[in-house]
């Protein structure tokens, strides 16, 4: 009953905001008020405990940033142990003259046990102990810390870059770029700590040095002068209480300079210590073969100890062909029975079940991207196409299908194929084990890798080791691992080929929502005036041309008030389009007040509006001289958009639209063009271009 209410009390203590606040006053009360041994003795076991349970913490956390906290932790470990340096010093110097466990038990264990008495080799001891905390470890982590601090802050603004491409492709939602944006800045604020906190260490070490130095002068002078003691006895007491004292805070010093070298030295990966080290460590067979061979050979010369070489051999050997069979064992697969056997040895009818279903959307990766898809072993492309079909959904107003991903060994190793309805539409090769370095641009250094495009849009880009990933953001790079890269792709396609993935079933479930909202106008559309075939084609042409289709309402009573003037599908499509005009400008220029457009001259304008009232069809039947030079200007009129970072836009009379948009579509997909009734009466019109002038 009275630990459990004890530790109520204690939790309760902490949650009000006194913990920290009494613990600072227990480290100035140890400053300044003497304490018993006995009290001593409990902090030093307390001062031990807590430096195991640091190094302890930092072994299993999985990431450096689980234990966020380890800097303002090492500092208040400092701070103790430094204050019970004085608490010691003090009754060291008042009751050394008494010897044996003059300064508590825990002091005189360390002084006499540990050293067996003899102050020379604890003096030799502590020494070691001095050096190598001091010299190997504090140093060395002081100087990762730093060099982490460093390439952390310069890698920031290169890791937010990353995170928006990754939002605007899709793959991250607003709640998961704002947890990463979150994370990379605690990251950086951590090793910024850490870097700082290492100076507390090295100064800890220091402080070791200059204790036991002052304890022993002390000592012996308070002993020869004000006790009487003789300089043999006088070195003897307080020789051994003062090394014992250095011995007691220099361990705990010690686990906690390790502690924090481990923290900074670690990669940021979901594992923790012990389990890494057995993976990288211990995980090649062939290294323990060859390990144990040359220490067998070792053990074979007359004159080495043999016993210990051939039996460590013999383990090195056992550990690799056992890591061997296990992965033999892991990559040998099962014989899949592909026939049940038949004792008549008639062949099976074939039914229409053994028929395969053309799937909407086919994903296929050689079998060296199957990690990649499988979760078990860390695979993230599955969630990361959720996030691009879940986008996508939003963005044009009606469900992806499902993407059905499967393995095809025709395919080079590295290769995927993407496919709609069936057909193929892009295939690319990308390396599983680097990756990809995205230059948007204008980077002017550059990184050594392997050279290749972004096979979404065919940027330049540059295959890289993973460990080359911050130094690639900082130089300007937007790098992408294998996974977004091939989600990113996915999104490109479907963004260009939506209307090939709109049938009767996806238009049924539009009309269904829509009727839950506006029952009397679905009633009135469906079938009565636009048969469904219309309607479908109809969200076909606005999404073929990039149009959403997010606004069904507006879309419905547009076709239910001009299907019973006509069933053709392009003239409900160019009356859709006007009422969508707000949505359609907004996505091309956002919230600005004018529309940079370009026109045609009007030379070439009434040339098109006569050839194309004189023929039907849609199409613009236009010799092909004049239609050469005609793409060659619209393609100008896209590069200077480019430069400017807008979307091109042509603005033509609304009867030639539709065939000027067929024919530009092959040839110049980014541009936009608009009829002049498609532009809301609120914008401004800003020629940037003329055509055929």
């Amino acid at each position: 009953m009275f630990p459990s209410a004890t530790l109520g009390l204690l939790r309760n203590f902490v949650r009000n905001g006194l913990g920290a606040p009494a613990l600072m006053v227990v480290i100035l009360m140890m400053v300044v008020i003497p304490l018993p041994p006995m009290a001593l003795d409990l902090f030093f076991t307390f001062n031990i405990a807590l430096a195991l349970v640091v190094l302890l913490v930092s072994v299993y956390t999985l990431k450096p940033l689980e234990f966020a906290i380890f800097p303002t932790v090492l500092l208040v470990a400092t701070l103790m142990r430094l204050a019970l340096n004085i608490a010691s010093t003090r009754i060291v110097l008042l009751e050394g003259h008494q010897g044996g466990d003059a300064a508590g038990r825990v002091i005189e264990a360390f002084g006499g046990f540990v050293v067996g008495g003899n102050y020379a080799v604890g003096l030799v001891v502590f020494a070691i102990l001095v050096i190598i905390n001091f010299v190997v470890v504090t140093k060395g982590a002081g100087r990762v810390s730093e060099v982490s601090a460093r390439f952390t802050l310069d890698a920031l603004p290169g890791k937010q870059m990353a995170i928006d491409a990754d939002l605007n492709a899709g793959i991250l939602t607003q709640d998961e770029a704002r947890d990463r944006r979150s994370e990379i800045a605690q990251e950086a604020d951590f090793y910024g700590a850490m870097d700082g906190a290492s100076k507390f260490v090295r100064g800890d070490a220091v402080a070791g040095i200059l204790i036991l130095v002052i304890n022993i002068v002390g000592g012996l002078a308070v002993g020869m002068t004000q006790h009487g003691l003789t300089l043999g006895i006088a070195v003897e007491y307080y020789s051994l209480l003062t090394i014992g004292d250095g011995l007691v805070a220099q361990i705990p010093s010690l686990l906690l300079s390790t502690a924090a070298a481990m923290m900074v030295t670690r990669a940021s990966r979901s594992a923790d210590v012990g389990q890494q080290v057995l993976a990288q460590l211990f995980g090649s067979a062939r290294a323990l073969g060859l390990t144990g061979a040359i220490i067998g050979l070792m053990g074979l010369i007359p004159g080495m100890p043999n016993l210990p070489f051939l039996v460590l051999a013999t383990g090195c050997g056992v550990l690799a062909y056992r890591i061997s069979r296990r992965d033999v064992a892991s990559t040998e697969a099962e014989p899949e029975t592909l026939v049940e056997d038949d004792t008549t040895g008639a062949p099976e009818e074939v039914r229409w079940e053994d028929l395969p279903e053309v799937d909407t959307l086919g994903l296929e990766v050689g079998y060296r991207l199957i990690p990649l898809v499988d979760q078990n072993q860390g695979g993230q492309l599955l969630s990361r196409i959720r996030g691009v079909r879940k986008k996508i959904s939003r963005e044009l107003g009606f469900l992806v299908p499902p993407v059905h991903i499967r393995d095809n060994l025709d395919l080079p190793p590295a290769g995927y194929r993407l496919s709609v309805r069936g057909v193929v539409v892009a295939e690319a090769e990308i390396f599983p084990d680097r990756e990809m370095a995205i230059d948007p641009g204008h980077v002017r250094t550059g990184i050594p890798g392997i050279k290749g495009q972004d096979p979404a849009f065919g940027l330049d880009a540059v295959w890289i080791e993973s460990d080359q990933r911050e130094r690639a953001q900082t130089l300007g790079y937007t790098v992408v691992d294998c996974s977004t890269v091939i989600a990113t792709h996915l999104s490109q396609i479907l963004s260009n080929r939506a209307h090939e993935l709109v049938g009767y079933d996806e238009v049924q479930r539009l009309v269904e929502r829509l009727k839950e909202s506006a029952p009397k106008l679905v009633e009135d559309l469906v079938p009565g005036t636009v048969p469904m075939r219309v309607v479908l084609k109809v969200l076909q042409n606005l999404l073929r041309e990039q149009v959403p289709v997010r606004d069904m309402r507006t879309i419905a009573e547009t076709l239910a008030e001009r299907g019973a003037d006509s069933q053709d599908p392009d003239a409900l499509t160019a009356a859709a389009r006007i009422a969508l005009r707000g949505t359609i400008v907004q996505k091309i220029s956002g919230l600005q007040n004018d529309l940079a457009v370009a026109i045609l001259a009007p030379s070439l304008e009434q040339l098109l509006l006569k050839t194309v009232q004189a023929e039907s069809g849609g199409q613009l039947p236009v010799e092909p001289g004049l239609a050469e030079r005609l793409q060659t200007s619209l393609g100008e009129v896209v590069q200077a958009n480019q430069a400017t970072a807008q979307i091109p836009v042509l603005l033509v009379a609304d009867n030639i639209r539709s065939s000027l948009a067929n024919f530009a579509r092959t040839s110049v997909p980014e541009l936009r063009i608009l009829g002049f009734s498609e532009v809301p009466e609120d914008k401004q019109l800003r020629i940037v271009a003329n055509v055929g002038s």
